[in-house]
């Protein structure tokens, strides 16, 4: 593509971002920037900024703002030539203000899941804690229970996956995303989805993204906007 194009995706725990990103990377040609998996190759590489991460996540704390910032930034700045979407970053308004200092974004997308479907979808949810590999019970179980598709290894789920948990980290989401989505909205940037099903949301979001980068998808997700 000629003009680079940069985009971020906002939503709360089990709202689908990770398989609406992957789909969006892959039919508009996309890096894909995970800050779950940035978090994650840290703490394997020891790198400075790994060995602070490491310490938040172990005691099951929050990574603060200038700890991601610091994580996140020099991958961007190794990108500026890049047309990327992020998944994971900026999650605050402080860190939004921080990649605004990079670069500014083309298009916000933020994804509204009612929360009873999040609740039975994060209850279901496990985890291969050494890649980050999510299943499903419900839709997307492993092949073997309890088991990774790739290694073997054990999945396991975590404890604010489980429902009395959930209501608190919906409740930080709102408290922490709103700042950002009304910076996003005040910049004429962001464009909101709401749903159930990633796949009924995905044909909106295709025909925006189709509309904003003057190109059509190119791969089998392409679907007719209903």
């Amino acid at each position: 593509m000629a003009k680079l194009f940069r985009a971020a995706i906002m939503g709360p725990p089990g709202s689908g971002k990770g398989t609406i990103s992957k789909r969006i990377a892959q039919s508009f040609g996309l890096q894909y920037l995970s800050s779950g998996h940035y978090l994650r190759e840290s703490i394997a590489a020891n790198t400075e900024a790994g060995v602070l991460v490491r310490t938040y996540v172990e005691r099951s704390m929050l990574v603060p703002d200038h700890v991601m910032t610091r994580l996140m930034l020099p991958r961007l700045e190794h990108l500026i030539g890049h047309s990327w979407l992020l998944d994971g970053f900026p999650r605050t308004l402080s860190q939004a203000h921080a990649l605004n200092s990079l670069c500014q974004l083309d298009l916000v997308i933020s994804l509204n899941i009612p929360y009873e479907t999040l609740r039975e979808r994060l209850s279901d949810r496990w985890i291969h804690p050494a890649s980050g590999r999510v299943y499903n019970m419900g839709f997307n179980p492993p092949r073997v229970q309890g088991k990774d598709d790739i290694t073997g290894e054990p999945l396991i789920q975590h404890d604010d996956d489980k429902p009395e948990a959930l209501m608190a980290r919906l409740r930080h989401y709102k408290d922490v995303a709103k700042p950002v989505i009304n910076l996003y909205k005040s910049q004429g940037i962001l464009h909101s989805f709401s749903g159930t099903d990633t796949d009924r949301i995905w044909p909106y979001i295709n025909s925006l993204l189709s509309t904003k980068m003057h190109m059509q998808p190119s791969d089998s997700f392409q679907t007719q906007t209903p």
